[in-house]
């Protein structure tokens, strides 16, 4: 068995290597205690995209129940000065969630929604090609990830997000995170961050905070696999994605 100053020692050596993480988990790997590593299954697919179903968002309770769930789960800090607020998921209203696209006679109804707002993972993302030093780069999968410890603060990717999904932390994040959660990683000041579609649950085969909180009203799936969930409900409703006319590509579905 592997004892904690064993796995210190492996750690610090192969730091030293430069063989990182990756060496050190296989080692643990051989742990009996460590089989789950190796059990995990992951969610599969090829192109991961989300339907969120505005008709279905009642209540100002109904979008915080969210918000909350993402925001718990990931640390991110609660600033209210808007000038260094931090987000991952947020909400605001039709004209300025469709900037440039949105429908002048549009029903007043749909003018009056709240609309959920989170990085659109693109297809084309803009944010990928600006970064210089990479922090910022897509999944196989098509998620658009943010490297935090990789990031050196040069807000590159924020002039080039024409969604506004991306949060510098201008203030020392830690000092506002009011219930800690010690399962994911907190950030420091001068990082960018962002919604990463919950690589983490993904990975471990669970579904995004944000879609198990929303009991129903957002719908995530492969959107390249016919028979997924969510290429049904493409299919059965009218959908509407944000800024389409930049070339972007944006993977999250509003239907209205």
């Amino acid at each position: 068995m592997i004892t904690r100053r064993d796995f210190l020692k492996i750690a610090a050596f192969s730091s030293l290597l430069g063989l990182g993480g990756a060496f050190t988990i296989n080692a643990l790997e051989k742990e009996p205690g460590q089989k789950v590593l190796k059990d995990i299954k992951a969610l599969k697919g090829k192109r991961w995209a989300m339907v969120i179903d505005t008709r279905k968002f009642k209540t100002q309770e109904d979008f915080e129940k969210v918000i909350r769930a993402c925001h718990k789960a990931h640390n991110v800090p609660e600033i209210a000065n808007p000038l260094h607020e931090v987000k991952w998921i947020w909400t605001d209203d039709y004209e300025h969630s469709f900037a440039g696209t949105a429908e002048e006679y549009i029903s007043t109804e749909v003018k009056e929604r709240k609309f959920l707002l989170l990085c659109n993972h693109c297809d084309n993302a803009p944010c990928v090609r600006v970064c210089p030093v990479k922090a910022t780069f897509k999944r196989p999968d098509g998620i658009t990830m943010q490297d935090m410890h990789r990031c050196i603060g040069c807000k590159f990717c924020m002039a080039g997000c024409p969604y506004g999904a991306r949060n510098y932390n201008f203030l020392p994040p830690r000092d506002y995170i009011k219930e800690l959660n010690p399962e994911y990683p907190t950030r420091t000041i001068g990082v960018v961050e962002k919604c990463t579609f919950c690589n983490e649950r993904i990975d471990r085969g669970l579904l995004p905070y944000c879609v198990e909180a929303s009991e129903g009203k957002i719908i995530f799936g492969d959107l390249y696999d016919p028979n997924s969930e969510i290429r049904k409900v493409l299919s059965e409703n009218i959908v509407i994605r944000r800024k389409v006319e930049l070339g972007t590509q944006p993977m999250v579905f509003y239907i209205i």
